[in-house]
């Protein structure tokens, strides 16, 4: 299904497929630095790229949080990204309206978790004609998300990817059940791990979401191991400084290494 997203390469290389790129469009040098960087990695090792950046985040903690540099500056970000590099876009929505206006600039619509019931919402990025990638619910069986697949497919968009990134535990962590990946498969459509969020630890005092990044080498291993078919990573160069989720994200000095571990287990299944 991912070979339908304009410009994907590699989609003949038998390997998973991935998004990656920082959690915000933080500027413009920003994220043509860290795309730059993913798709050298990605094009060496033969892995469809998707690069993800929102151009808004809308759910943060507190009043005083970053949120972006402005809609339509960090879409025409995303667009020159898509441009130079010759890759698809994925960046995510909040609310109805802004399903039109963001699908003029990029290839993937993303619906986030908290907001994967929203009927409108997912109706909406639908009639784009886009590709949607929903993300499952932390307060959601894998089950459950058969009837997001189904809200887009009866709106007459066949495309649509789900991604995992864990379930709430107790009030301030997250984990992963891995049977959820198999589950979902079963409705037809592509998997993806987000092997970040799911490891986030909301609600914290701070109001400052934090995170176990050391892990995210065993979410991804176990992920491709259970036939995941695509893993979503956010990377940054200097992850202690990134203006949002920086607590969960990948260095992006450590993604090659990563990636190339992660082949091997997808061989050695195959």
């Amino acid at each position: 299904m991912i070979n339908n997203i304009p410009q994907i390469k590699h989609t003949g290389s038998g390997n998973f497929f991935l998004m990656a790129g920082p959690c915000a469009i933080e500027s413009e040098e920003m994220a043509l630095r860290i795309a730059d960087r993913i798709v050298n990695i990605t094009d060496r090792l033969a892995i469809p790229l998707i690069f993800k950046g929102s151009y808004r985040k809308a759910n943060r903690s507190r009043l005083d949080s970053f949120t972006g540099i402005g809609d339509e500056k960090a879409l025409k970000i995303l667009s020159r990204v898509s441009r130079e590099f010759a890759v698809p876009t994925v960046t995510d929505i909040h609310e109805s309206h802004e399903a039109a206006m963001a699908a003029e600039y990029v290839d993937v619509l993303q619906i986030p978790a908290f907001l994967c019931r929203q009927t409108d919402l997912l109706i909406a990025a639908a009639k784009t004609g886009k590709t949607i990638n929903v993300k499952k619910g932390q307060f959601l069986s894998a089950s459950a998300m058969r009837f997001a697949v189904d809200k887009v497919q009866d709106s007459g968009n066949p495309n649509v990817i789900l991604t995992d990134r864990g379930n709430t535990f107790g009030y301030q962590d997250m984990i992963v059940d891995f049977r959820g990946i198999p589950e979902m498969r079963s409705f037809g459509v592509p998997v993806v791990m987000d092997c970040t969020h799911s490891l986030q630890q909301p609600n914290q005092a701070s109001g400052v979401t934090g995170g176990k990044p050391a892990l995210i080498e065993t979410i991804a291993k176990a992920a491709i191991a259970v036939g995941s078919d695509g893993l979503f990573i956010e990377t940054h160069p200097d992850p202690a400084n990134a203006k949002s989720d920086g607590a969960n994200m990948l260095h992006l000095d450590n993604l090659e290494g990563l990636l190339i571990k992660l082949i091997r287990i997808r061989q050695a299944i195959s």
